[in-house]
């Protein structure tokens, strides 16, 4: 007798609901918890600094673009999906934007020039892209100049620093830093913050 069941139990054991092991459900969860990109995560980096300000300082340049002496001021004042606007106050100069740019498979950085009455000067919309994932916390906008890699880096530590500067080989040379761990007040607004700049690729 118990031999002749034994093909029925099999049977009924096939009709069973299979329980479902952590490795079933990985498929179902892996869109959610897949971390974001260096890339994404630097951009959330910067929107978290959006509608505050911070005193600066310049560490080092190559040049006298900036006296070292000047009241900087940063004001995190725009932050969208795609484009993020990061006015830099010199004393009573506010003739300078930094335009983050975001695209599918990198970021962008351009500069934003305006005379006082708004209009762009002709420098304006210089900049560069990336040319790798960089990390959260720093992200280059380069390209190959001759031998060495030229351009800008941008890092943030959030809650301490944001750095902005001009860089050569990955090492600063216009290096400007920003104080995140007291907020300062927000200044008069930007000159040209009215328009967008028309030297747009």
């Amino acid at each position: 007798m118990l031999r002749s069941a034994l093909p029925l139990l099999a049977a009924a054991a096939l009709l069973l609901p299979v329980a479902c092991t952590p490795a079933d459900t990985d498929g179902a969860d892996t869109a959610a918890s897949e971390p974001a990109s260096p890339q994404d995560a630097f951009w959330a980096n910067l929107q978290g600094l959006c509608e505050s300000a911070a005193h600066g300082e310049l560490l080092q340049a190559p040049d006298t673009q900036i006296d070292p002496d000047s009241d900087l001021l940063v004001h995190f004042w725009e932050c969208g999906d795609e484009e993020i606007r990061f006015p830099l106050h010199v004393d009573d100069n506010r003739s300078r934007t930094w335009v983050f740019i975001r695209h599918d498979d990198h970021l962008e950085l351009r500069h934003d020039h305006r005379h006082e009455d708004g209009t762009e000067e002709d420098n304006t919309w210089y900049g560069d892209t990336t040319i790798d994932e960089g990390t959260a916390n720093r992200q280059e906008f380069a390209s190959m100049r001759g031998e060495v890699i030229g351009g800008w880096a941008v890092e943030i530590e959030p809650g301490v620093h944001f750095t902005y500067g001009t860089m050569r080989d990955h090492e600063f040379r216009h290096h400007l830093r920003f104080d995140l761990t007291r907020e300062a007040e927000l200044p008069p607004m930007h000159w040209g913050h009215e328009t967008r700049p028309s030297q747009r690729p």
